[in-house]
């Protein structure tokens, strides 16, 4: 009787609720998209599509992907993430079941239905950011995100071989689809009931974890506020006291005076708040940075994870029903992984008081390196599939500290547009998803099947992304 009392006044957090079932989101968002991976070699032998049919149905998820990342962000910032990742998520599930059916009736159908599935999960991620920046304390938003997006690795680790269980099953490719769609229907009635918005208006939660969650939160300022270019930081040095505030209808005023008193006025912050400053926000440097780091880094992931089976059935002649076992490996080494650099970078920020810029500098050199140097040494040295999949793995888990670097990094910087601007960079970086996963194919029917062409050209993008983002990046709010 005294452990049942226990239990019922057992108070478990309500930030842990929502961002764990953020988690979950996104771990399903991307095992619905990884397991056209593995299906696809089931569908390509059925259907006798060449390299060049499947790097287009690859791709097409892509094309309606790119179209919700601004919006999906937008709009969570705007009127909160539950509604806008629950729609999502209904949407992406209702396409996963209905693909087995379009993929029968032919292209026509197949490509429409991969692409109203990229629309509806595009704007899943974005959508989390924005809930991320509600809900996770200052202190613990690193670990927040790296936790979160290492669930989307968790998701390929578990599509991967699940998908070649049911792929190799008297079900057939067909079950891969019908299974991870029912998940989504579990997971969004789950949602419906514990899903939140805001945490000031969470049935249940205590005041001391909501006193800790808005502690130093900015995602609720009403101002845009430029915050000092290291050029201007050394102007001000110098005893000047002119700093830049940018507000809504006027990109430079000199009196700070009167843009408090602006404040004070209940008007004029409505209309604050009820536009976005693109303008400011595309000035950036700091969120330039983002958005190329995005671009450089999604070529390489995007081939990884879309082509890895087959270029293992390809270049190595894996046996087709251990193809998805055999390419979890680099995921599982990079999910595991993921979840300990969050935690690492918020030690050293918080506890060893490093600055936050040198992590995020560091963090994405070392993610974005050592995946592009494991990758060559994959390419030019492995001679089995053991070696080449062990150094792939290597590379991935070490591509985690990009989770403590570029992917955290629109946090720091305007933690308010969090979900704008990784909408932004996220849309970025399908590009090269969308160009480099249908190229892929191109590129192997037409050069002999050169996969080293492939690999190459996305340890270029690595080196080049990481570059610009440890001489771009921030640390600071620019944008409040």
């Amino acid at each position: 009787m005294c452990v049942f009392r226990t239990w019922q006044n057992l108070y478990i957090p309500k930030r842990l609720i929502v961002l764990g079932l953020c988690a979950l989101a996104i771990l399903i968002n991307y095992a619905d998209r990884s397991n056209i991976a593995v299906a696809i070699v089931y569908m390509a032998k059925e259907f006798d599509w060449s390299s060049t049919t499947q790097g287009l149905v690859l791709s097409s998820f892509f094309v309606g992907y790119i179209t919700t990342q601004v919006l999906g962000g937008a709009v969570a910032d705007k009127f909160g993430g539950k509604w806008v990742l629950g729609v999502a998520a209904v949407g992406w599930t209702t396409f996963t079941l209905l693909t087995p059916s379009a993929a029968k009736l032919g292209l026509n159908y197949l490509l429409p239905c991969r692409i109203l599935l990229g629309i509806t999960e595009g704007a899943g991620f974005p959508s989390v950011h924005s809930l991320i920046a509600s809900w996770a304390p200052l202190e613990e938003r690193s670990r927040t995100v790296a936790i979160i997006t290492s669930s989307n690795v968790i998701g390929s680790v578990i599509a991967f071989p699940i998908s070649t269980w049911l792929g190799s099953s008297p079900w057939g490719w067909e079950s891969i689809f019908w299974v991870f769609g029912a998940v989504g229907v579990v997971w969004s009635l789950l949602w419906q009931i514990y899903g939140g918005s805001d945490p000031n208006n969470y049935p249940g939660i205590s005041n001391e974890e909501l006193d800790l969650i808005l502690k130093n939160n900015q995602k609720g300022s009403s101002v845009y506020s430029s915050l000092p270019t290291s050029e201007e930081e050394e102007i001000i040095d110098e005893g000047s006291e002119d700093i830049i505030d940018v507000t809504e209808n006027s990109e430079t005023t000199q009196d700070n005076n009167e843009l408090v008193s602006e404040d004070n006025d209940d008007s004029s912050t409505a209309i604050k708040n009820s536009h976005i400053p693109w303008r400011l926000i595309l000035s950036r440097r700091e969120v330039w940075a983002i958005l190329v780091a995005y671009f450089c880094h999604s070529w390489g992931f995007f081939i990884l994870l879309n082509w890895l089976p087959t270029y293992y059935l390809d270049h190595f002649g894996v046996d087709i029903k251990y193809l998805g076992y055999f390419a979890v490996l680099p995921y599982a080494v990079q999910g595991t992984s993921g979840f300990f650099v969050g935690i690492l970078a918020d030690y050293i920020i918080y506890r060893l008081k490093v600055r936050v810029i040198i992590v995020r500098r560091m963090a994405q050199i070392i993610g974005s390196w050592s995946i592009a140097i494991f990758l060559l040494l994959a390419t030019h040295i492995a001679k089995t599939p053991l070696q080449s999949i062990i150094l792939i793995a290597i590379g991935t888990g070490l591509n985690s500290f990009t989770l403590a670097g570029l992917t955290v990094s629109q946090l720091d910087i305007a933690p308010r547009y969090s979900g704008i601007i990784f909408g932004l960079g996220n849309s970025l970086g399908i590009i090269p998803a969308i160009v480099g996963v249908a190229l892929t194919g191109w590129i192997l029917d037409t050069t002999g099947r050169n996969w080293n062409i492939i690999w190459n050209s996305s340890a270029a993008l690595y080196f080049t992304g990481a570059s610009v983002f440890s001489i771009w990046a921030g640390d600071t709010v620019i944008i409040e």
